[in-house]
């Protein structure tokens, strides 16, 4: 007798077959999934380099970039945005340390705060998903939905993300990813810029005929309005808000005005050439630049500290840092943070005016629009 194997009973084989195309349809799904397009490193935290700036400093390394963060140093990286995504660099070689890319999307916005780099992505129409990493290892913290217009402009202070636009405001926590508030224009009205600070979040707002603009100050936290005044402006001036730390920095044409953030009352004026005109806080006080030369305002009163040539600003610093750092055509000026006094000077050629600058270790890092330079 010859002996056949006996043959699987039918729900073998329609077993087998649906378990074919849960694998192909799983490998579809993977293929086009966020997963899939999603590519990540991550690096050790990264220890803060010894030492100080020489006393004449030379460019190291520099690379072109786009979006950045308003701060680019953070936990001793150089945090950098890419058209799909997020790179962070060693402040000493300009190598880099980790990155997070998107191959489906595109990086909306790039801001850095408490330790995290948050990045907002546009799928589609609309920038609808955000990322935290930790700026130090490029570990991701969290991810989430949001719901952002296209035009969406992406920036932070400690404990805030401010995502502002034309028509609204949107703020949430960089660390645990939760919707703080939202805020809309209101009928007839055009938000024309958002900051958030140590003052809360301020909108600049202008509204059908009208012969000013509006100044909003809004709790950073909880999203009540503290106050509204009324900033003269002609309906074809050039207005921009500049800060919301201490004292709120709106540019009108030609000068700049500072708002207490106690009431809104107006404590000075810079004038300024053009709209060359920026805003940071250091140390505890407000420092303006207008054109060439820097202010230092006490923010109690809005009365002048001290004022310095410099071609742009150094990155902000909390209150009771005793320097700061200020950049000129010939190097950077270490100057006193309360009196202005120089304490120091690191020389270097061809500083570009209009950066923001920061220091880690022996490294001085220039921030510019689209570029970053490290000297030392």
């Amino acid at each position: 007798m010859r002996w056949s194997p006996a043959r699987p009973p039918l729900r073998v084989w329609v077993w087998l077959a649906a378990t074919l195309a849960l694998v192909v349809v799983a490998a579809l799904l993977w293929r086009g999934s966020d997963a899939a397009a999603t590519e990540s490193t991550t690096a050790a935290p990264a220890d803060v380099p010894s030492g100080a700036p020489a006393g004449a400093v030379s460019p190291a390394w520099s690379v072109e970039s786009a979006p950045l963060p308003a701060d680019v140093v953070e936990a001793a990286r150089v945090v950098v945005g890419t058209p799909t995504g997020v790179r962070a660099l060693d402040p000493l070689t300009g190598e880099e340390a980790w990155h997070y890319t998107r191959d489906n999307a595109r990086l909306c916005g790039l801001t850095v705060t408490d330790g995290v780099a948050v990045a907002v992505f546009r799928t589609e129409q609309r920038c609808d998903e955000a990322v935290g990493l930790d700026a130090g290892t490029g570990v991701r913290s969290w991810t989430r939905n949001l719901d952002l217009r296209g035009d969406a402009v992406l920036t932070s202070t400690a404990q805030i993300v401010l995502a502002a636009s034309p028509t609204g405001v949107l703020t949430f926590d960089p660390v645990g990813n939760n919707v703080r508030w939202r805020a809309g224009a209101p009928g007839g009205c055009e938000w024309l810029s958002a900051a958030a600070g140590s003052a809360g979040v301020a909108v600049l707002q202008r509204c059908a005929g009208g012969d000013a603009v509006q100044l909003r100050l809004y709790d950073g936290f909880a999203g009540s309005e503290h106050w509204t005044v009324d900033v003269p402006a002609a309906e074809d001036a050039d207005v921009a808000l500049l800060g919301a730390d201490g004292l709120l920095g709106v540019r009108v044409d030609g000068e700049v005005r500072l708002f207490a953030q106690e009431d809104g009352r107006q404590r000075a004026t810079v004038p300024v050439a053009g709209d060359d005109a920026a805003q940071t806080s250091a140390a505890g006080l407000v420092l303006v630049r207008a054109g060439g030369t820097v202010s230092a305002f006490d923010p109690a009163g809005g009365l002048p500290r001290w004022t310095a040539p410099a071609e742009g600003l150094p990155t902000p610093t909390a209150a009771g840092v005793p320097e700061v750092v200020l950049p000129t055509a010939g190097g950077f000026v270490v100057r006193n943070a309360l009196s202005g006094e120089e304490v120091a000077r690191w020389v270097a050629d061809d500083v570009p005016p209009g950066g923001t600058v920061g220091v880690v270790g022996p490294v001085v890092v220039l921030r510019l629009d689209d570029e970053v330079r490290a000297y030392r």
